[in-house]
C-alpha cells in the first residue's frame, strides 16, 4: 500500500488520524492533509479527463489483481482493432516492464511508468505519461493500472 492516498487507512489504524482525547487538535489534521492530497488528485484527473476528451481520445483503465490476464486481453483487443483504431498504452507496473514489453511487441506505442511502492497510478503519474504520447496520433488509449486490489484506485 502507497502512503500518499490514504488508501492504507484501516478501521485497525483509523484512530491515528484524530489526536487523543487530552490533546487539542492539531491545525492541520492527518484527515485534512489527506484530503488536500485526493482533491488535487481529482483536479488532475479532471485536467487529463479533459485533454483527452479535447484530442478525442477513449480512454479505458484496465484494473484487476496480478495474474488475471489484463495483459492477455490487451493484446488480445490490440490484435482484434489494430488497423481499425489507433491504440496507444500507458502501462503501470510496481518494478518491471515485462507486460510493455509485450504490448510493443504489437507494435502499440507503450509508455510504462514504474510505480515502485505505489499499489496504484495516480492521476499525477497518469499526466506524466499523457505528455510522452503523442494523443494527436491516438484514438483509443488503455491504461493498464497495477495489478494491485490491495489497495483501492480511481
Amino acid at each position: 500500500m502507497c502512503n500518499t492516498c490514504g488508501c492504507n487507512i484501516t478501521d485497525g489504524n483509523r484512530h491515528l488520524l484524530s489526536p487523543p482525547p487530552d490533546r487539542a487538535a492539531p491545525i492541520s489534521t492527518p484527515e485534512r492533509i489527506l484530503n488536500g492530497l485526493l482533491d488535487q488528485n481529482d483536479q488532475q484527473a479532471q485536467i487529463n479527463r479533459s485533454r483527452l476528451d479535447a484530442q478525442g481520445v477513449l480512454t479505458i483503465n484496465l484494473m484487476s489483481s496480478p495474474g488475471s490476464g489484463k495483459t492477455s486481453l490487451l493484446e488480445s483487443t490490440i490484435r482484434t482493432l489494430q488497423g481499425r483504431l489507433r491504440i496507444g498504452v500507458i502501462e503501470g507496473d510496481l518494478e518491471t516492464e515485462n507486460d510493455a514489453d509485450r504490448i510493443r511487441a504489437l507494435g502499440v506505442p507503450v509508455h510504462q511508468i514504474t510505480t515502485g511502492t505505489a499499489c496504484h497510478l495516480d492521476a499525477h503519474l497518469v499526466h506524466g505519461a499523457l505528455n510522452r504520447l503523442n494523443l494527436t496520433d491516438l484514438d483509443l488509449l488503455f491504461i493498464e493500472n497495477v495489478g494491485n486490489l490491495v489497495c483501492p484506485a480511481s
